[in-house]
């Protein structure tokens, strides 16, 4: 089993590339090397190959580095599923968790992050819970973003620790992080997690 993240840059036309796509290719190298695990193609549209038990959490990463920047977000789908054949180019590689990524990515509508994978009853609970986190992830500040970024980048430090790296106080950094929904945000990839290394 793997799971493949398809995604592109929403408004990408309102924001100079330069700002975005340094941070979205620091983000994707975290994961493995371009063009065999990631690869961004037609200038805003990206692929990722991912252990499927850490899609979730990559994808959130994704959104919060992406939203810190004005005028812009990003629409994921994570396919769940298997790789039937390797290429050297992950966008030329194929087996079901692409199809499923593929289809999971053209019906994203007014969503901007859902999942399809072979467990379907899977799919309905986590889909409607993606969907109410979005209601709070879609109004992410870009200092929210920064903030939920810096936090799952170091899941070791304390709010001390993020405070000095972010040159803000404790209680700064508590606010933020109850603003952005930090913590339902975790249980939600808690839970994805554990359901996800049940099912695979």
């Amino acid at each position: 089993m793997t799971s493949i993240i398809t995604g592109d840059i929403i408004n990408s036309k309102k924001s100079s590339p330069k700002l975005w796509l340094q941070a979205l290719k620091t983000i994707l190298n975290n994961y493995g090397n371009s063009p065999l695990t990631w690869e961004i193609y037609r200038g805003d549209s990206f692929q990722l190959e991912i252990d499927p038990k850490n899609a979730l959490k990559a994808c959130v990463l994704i959104k919060a580095t992406i939203k810190q920047f004005e005028n812009i977000d990003v629409r994921l789908a994570i396919g769940i599923g298997d790789k039937t054949y390797k290429s050297d180019k992950i966008t030329e590689s194929n087996g079901s968790a692409f199809v499923n990524s593929g289809e999971c990515f053209e019906s994203l509508k007014k969503t901007t992050l859902a999942i399809k994978s072979p467990f379907d009853e899977f799919d309905t609970t986590i889909n409607i819970m993606l969907e109410l986190a979005q209601l709070i992830i879609n109004n992410w500040t870009s200092t929210s973003a920064i903030l939920v970024k810096t936090t799952l980048e170091n899941p070791d430090l304390n709010q001390n620790q993020l405070a000095e790296i972010l040159d803000r106080t404790q209680g700064n950094i508590s606010q933020g992080l109850k603003r952005a929904g930090y913590d339902e945000i975790s249980k939600l990839l808690h839970y994805y997690k554990s359901q996800i290394q049940h099912l695979c």
